[in-house]
């Protein structure tokens, strides 16, 4: 099993591939703009950032959320969880401030105020011919969630050749494989220690899933070869340094996730 758990632990063929990285926009522009807002997601966009990633969570009244953690203390002026409070109260929120005092060499009145926008707001922004990569965050906590998404999806006819889901839980997306088999899903991974990935688990993650999305602080080139050699993608989560974005290129990722889609941008043109 490789769900929710906490793993111990060819450059010429990459070489060819530098223009097809996937650059996906981790929380939006999250290391320009407060994450997970609609302001973040989007100049993730005019930064040449492929996809809107947006991590779910879900209020007390059913309403699907953009939010990382299950308590709103981090990234508003609020304090609790998600799941005790009703949409408008996360509405009431200021999901802004916090970013221009942690990061003031990035502040910006503008994002002063800012609301928590909902999966609605997002798919009525930014369209249905957009590319959307969506994580059920904590599903266990909110059943349901994944019947919801494809509620949306659906209601706003996404499409869904552009439409990842992830997540760590590997319940979470055999339910979204059998609720709607033509949405496209990866497995996220957490190493501790060096990665490393049995033919067993390539075996039982391809049966309900195209990719898999492990933290690249311990990867290596073998692992990376065995994956993409599988017939999988793979999308190392959260790199934001130019020198750590070329390697994994060489060794041979299809694309990962950054704070700063406009490093990787700078990277896959070979500066």
């Amino acid at each position: 099993m490789l769900a929710g758990i906490t793993v111990g632990g060819g450059g010429a063929f990459a070489k060819e591939k530098h223009k097809d990285i996937v650059n996906v926009s981790h929380r939006g522009a999250s290391g320009h703009a407060p994450e997970h807002t609609l302001i973040a997601y989007d100049m993730g966009e005019k930064m040449h950032g492929d996809y809107i990633e947006i991590d779910l969570q879900m209020t007390k009244d059913g309403h699907l959320i953009a939010m990382h953690d299950e308590k709103v203390d981090r990234t508003t002026d609020g304090t609790g969880y998600v799941k005790d409070m009703t949409l408008a109260e996360i509405k009431e929120l200021d999901a802004g401030s916090w970013f221009n005092e942690k990061y003031p060499e990035y502040a910006n009145p503008e994002y002063e105020g800012l609301q928590v926008p909902t999966l609605e707001e997002v798919f009525q922004k930014f369209k249905k011919n957009n590319s959307y990569y969506i994580e059920t965050k904590s599903p266990e906590i909110y059943p349901g969630m994944e019947k919801e998404l494809l509620r949306l999806v659906d209601k706003y006819d996404i499409n869904k050749d552009k439409l990842l889901v992830q997540s760590f839980s590997q319940d979470s997306l055999k339910i979204m494989h059998e609720l709607d088999p033509s949405v496209k899903l990866v497995q996220l991974i957490s190493y501790g220690s060096y990665a490393t990935i049995t033919d067993e688990q390539i075996a039982e993650v391809k049966e309900y899933a195209m990719g898999v999305g492990p933290n690249h602080t311990h990867l290596n080139e073998e692992y990376i070869q065995k994956v993409v050699n599988s017939g999988l993608e793979i999308h190392p989560y959260t790199v934001n340094d130019k020198e750590r974005m070329q390697q994994l290129i060489d060794w041979g990722v299809t694309g990962m996730f950054t704070n700063f889609p406009d490093l990787l941008h700078e990277v896959k043109k070979g500066r």
